[in-house]
């Protein structure tokens, strides 16, 4: 990669598109993707991606199972596995995280977000180890002390814990940073930024609410922006916001914010890339950053499908509606020669392909 991106400084091949990484420098913040160098991982973290010894080797080869170790919501999608090998990481279907309540009922056993309010550390261990076979005890040790210092997520759930006296409270993690607050940092956020513990149903419905004590799971909303840190807190290890609703373009020319937001695509897509002098982190997580791609790449469908449910008027896809009979009724037209005429192509790209599509979704 011999090509450097003059606005965000990423590394790019000669024929890639100019704007694939931050847009042509409208997709800049400090939140989004901070010089890798001012917020390296901490230890054991930082030794344990390095690939540099024969434990950090064990660490990367079962990356997967030590993330499970740690994350605060469960992953639900069907895996696809051929044989029994397995390089990169596929899914079929919907993906979605679920997230239970703070403690566990009466005889059930702590799960995800619970064990970490299990009153013994080395039971927390143990039952770590118990959903993860194969995994080493001191290893597990080590990322469970670094996750209680440094994770902020962890820390607001337990001191929110420590202020719900009955199961009638809950703890809400606002969906969106609030319009106005400092936007301009990538540092953890403060307790107050991230939760508020209420008794009734003041949230919003994209809202994280976790109960102090029920049996049930809750759907965790693909915008919401503590959607990845809950799920991938070994990439995410300070408990940091991702991506949500309220994130800007800036203007190249002045650096302001403009009116227009940030796509899943473009948050991604600057996310992820390689710059010059600067190492991500995330890329070297290996299996763990095939799940997050694959799970990520499914956001951004998903907000694409939401974007054309919710514009149709926009779209005028009903224009097309006598069309669509037309054409289901008779085999003989050509959908594709059709489109040609229009001018018109699904509005919504697939894995298969952008095969054109005449008011569909």
């Amino acid at each position: 990669m011999d090509q450097v991106c003059n606005f965000c400084r990423a590394l790019k091949f000669a024929k890639e598109t100019p704007g694939m990484c931050c847009a042509g420098g409208k997709v800049k913040s400090p939140e989004l993707c901070p010089p890798p160098e001012l917020c390296p991982p901490p230890e054991p973290l930082a030794t344990l991606i390095s690939g540099s010894t024969n434990q950090s080797r064990h660490f990367l080869k079962n990356i997967r199972k030590y993330n499970s170790c740690f994350q605060m919501t469960s992953f639900g999608a069907t895996e696809i596995i051929r044989d029994n090998y397995m390089p990169t990481f596929k899914v079929q279907g919907q993906v979605y995280h679920r997230a239970g309540s703070l403690l566990p009922l009466p005889g059930a056993d702590h799960q995800f977000l619970q064990i970490y309010f299990m009153g013994d550390t080395n039971e927390q261990i143990d039952q770590r180890r118990r959903f993860n076979s194969g995994t080493i005890r001191e290893i597990v040790a080590d990322l469970q002390d670094m996750l209680h210092r440094h994770n902020e997520l962890v820390r607001v759930f337990r001191s929110s814990l420590e202020l719900m006296p009955t199961d009638d409270y809950v703890v809400v993690i606002k969906a969106d940073k609030t319009p106005g607050e400092h936007a301009g940092r990538f540092n953890a956020p403060t307790s107050d930024e991230v939760a508020i513990v209420i008794v009734g149903e003041e949230f919003n419905s994209r809202d994280i609410v976790l109960r102090r004590r029920d049996g049930c799971l809750k759907r965790v909303s693909e915008t919401h922006r503590s959607y990845d840190a809950l799920q991938y807190p070994l990439l995410f290890w300070q408990g940091e916001d991702g991506y949500h609703f309220n994130l800007r373009m800036r203007n190249p020319g002045t650096d302001e914010e403009t009116s227009k937001k940030v796509s899943a695509m473009n948050y991604y897509s600057y996310r992820i890339m390689i710059r010059d002098n600067a190492e991500n982190h995330i890329l070297l997580c290996r299996q763990l950053f095939h799940q997050y791609i694959v799970d990520m790449y499914a956001k951004i469908e998903t907000e694409r499908l939401l974007f054309i449910r919710l514009n149709q008027t926009k779209l005028r896809s009903e224009e097309y509606v006598h069309l669509r009979d037309a054409i289901a009724s008779d085999g003989h037209i050509d959908p594709n020669h059709l489109a040609k005429m229009l001018g018109r192509k699904s509005k919504f790209i697939s894995h298969l392909g952008n095969q054109p599509q005449i008011g569909t979704i």
